[in-house]
């Protein structure tokens, strides 16, 4: 557990050497928590043997306590990561490894410090994320449709601002699990996924629902990403993403130099579950990568 300057409980789960030479750090997205990485935090030990693995639910996500009532900022969640990269202070390179609000949140950390990101990370890895805020989310639907529907959606999330810690009861976890399966996954969805997914969301209290989405929506970090000197970074995207689509993908691998781009056929905005073996590969892929190139 690590407390925060502003006094929020992050809980971390680490594995492996704390020497090792490298170590990858995970982000979870919006309403997730850090074990929705667990197929890759399982198969990882034996693609990238020796690697320190470390996980950590954001503030008001999972195990994690909110903080202050109005923490609930991107701007927040960078210097959070700031904190957790120093308490963990890797003694070998740094792979930052983030998935929707998680890329976001190491986007921020790269703003707000930027030379401590240039020293520390070595890696990127990041999955189903945008770097221009709702931009390029529309839903899956025809223009007028996402107008209404982003209005609907920004108007509820200032009233959810308000609830406070109040979570969803678990009876209403079923009743998620349409509107879930519609926005998260693409053509396949295991119903195993979609249970767990449910019911992580339904643990994310009201004022991280809503106090986040308005950070979220005016983030715009191409500039950041742009400015910082070039780190070997990996996206993946799903090709039926609804919430980050191929666009969101594409402008962050133009602005940054060298970057690999993997557009996944039939899959949705949750590719820890619904491609779990490509993503797996993509950070050992990092990982080895980082372990054998030169020092700077």
């Amino acid at each position: 557990m690590l407390t925060t300057a502003d006094g929020a409980d992050l809980h971390l789960v680490d594995t492996g050497p704390a020497d090792a030479p490298v170590t990858v750090l995970f982000l979870h997205g919006w309403t997730l928590d850090g074990a929705t990485w667990h197929r890759q935090l399982d198969a990882l030990p034996a693609l990238a043997p020796g690697t320190r693995l470390v996980s950590y639910d954001a503030r008001g996500h999972g195990d994690s306590g909110l903080g202050g009532r109005r923490s609930a900022t991107l701007e927040r969640l960078g210097d959070d990561l700031a904190e957790v990269v120093r308490h963990v202070n890797p003694a070998g390179r740094l792979i930052l490894v983030g998935h929707s609000l998680g890329g976001m949140t190491i986007m921020e950390y790269a703003h707000l410090h930027p030379g401590e990101f240039g020293q520390r990370v070595h890696g990127l890895v990041l999955v189903s994320t945008t770097a221009e805020g709702h931009a390029h989310t529309a839903y899956g639907l025809p223009a007028p449709l996402t107008t209404l529907v982003r209005m609907a959606e920004t108007t509820s999330a200032r009233v959810l601002a308000f609830g406070g810690h109040w979570r969803p009861h678990r009876v209403l976890q079923p009743a998620l699990r349409p509107g879930l399966r519609w926005l998260l996954f693409g053509q396949v969805c295991d119903p195993a996924d979609l249970r767990r997914t449910a019911a992580t969301v339904a643990r994310a209290p009201l004022c991280s629902i809503g106090g986040l989405r308005a950070s979220v929506g005016a983030q715009r970090r191409l500039d950041t990403l742009a400015a910082i000197a070039p780190i070997p970074t990996t996206i993946l995207v799903g090709d039926r993403d609804r919430l980050t689509p191929p666009p969101c993908a594409r402008s962050i691998a133009a602005a940054v130099p060298g970057a690999d781009l993997h557009v996944l056929p039939g899959a949705g905005h949750m590719l820890m579950f619904e491609r779990p073996d490509e993503v797996t590969r993509a950070i050992a892929g990092a990982v080895a990568g980082v372990a054998t190139r030169p020092a700077a």
